[in-house]
This record gives C-alpha cells, structure tokens and sequence, in this order.
C-alpha cells in the first residue's frame, strides 16, 4: 500500500490496483457511482453525441476492469466494502443498460425502423 487516499481527511490507503487514481476503495466506488448518475442523466433523452458515447463506453470498460482487479486482488474486504463493490458493478451495468435503451429510442424515433 503506502500512498492515502487523495479525499481530504481520509486516512485509508490506496490498494495498488488504485495507486495511479490515489483513491481507496470507498471512495474509488463512490466517485464512479456519482460519474455514472451523471452520464445517466446525460445519456437518458438519447441526446448524446456518438463520441460522447464512445468516452462513455470507455468509462465503463476502464472502470469495470478496475474495479474488477481490486475486489480479485486479495485485499481484504470488509462485507460491507464487497457489498459496495458488488452494487457498483450493479451501477456500471446499469449505465450501459441505459446507453443501450437510449440508443435504441434515438435510432428508432429518428428513422421510424431500427436500425
């Protein structure tokens, strides 16, 4: 371990699947649950453009795979902290369901088919 968190006033470490983002764990998943709810709210009137689409995609990939190194990398967990992890996913998986819908929505409205 040996760098803190970058949150003011946190005391708790950066595992090293998080040395580059200077985050713990709590905080690693609270910043990508308010990230998604933003790109949620962004992406829910199919409005976004096919780039901003593709930088979200990459976000979720990214971050997916973060996340999935951190919880298999044998740290130990408090159940509380899997749970976050677990409900985290939940949140990524949700954010690219959502993409999808919109997508869906957007293609179709447009063109009167689907695309």
């Amino acid at each position: 371990m040996g760098t803190s968190c970058q949150i003011a006033g946190c005391k708790s470490d950066t595992p090293p699947a998080l040395a580059e983002r200077r985050f713990c764990v709590l905080h690693f998943t609270l910043t990508l649950e308010t990230r998604c709810s933003e790109m949620r709210r962004e992406t829910a009137l199919g409005n976004a453009p096919q780039e901003r689409q593709r930088e979200i995609m990459k976000f979720i990939t990214e971050n997916g795979e973060c996340l999935a190194r951190v919880a298999t990398s044998g740290l130990h967990l408090t159940d509380d902290l899997k749970a976050r992890i677990l409900s985290t996913f939940l949140t990524l998986m949700n954010l690219r369901e959502n993409l999808d819908r919109s997508n869906m929505r957007s293609s179709f409205g447009r063109s009167g088919q689907i695309r």
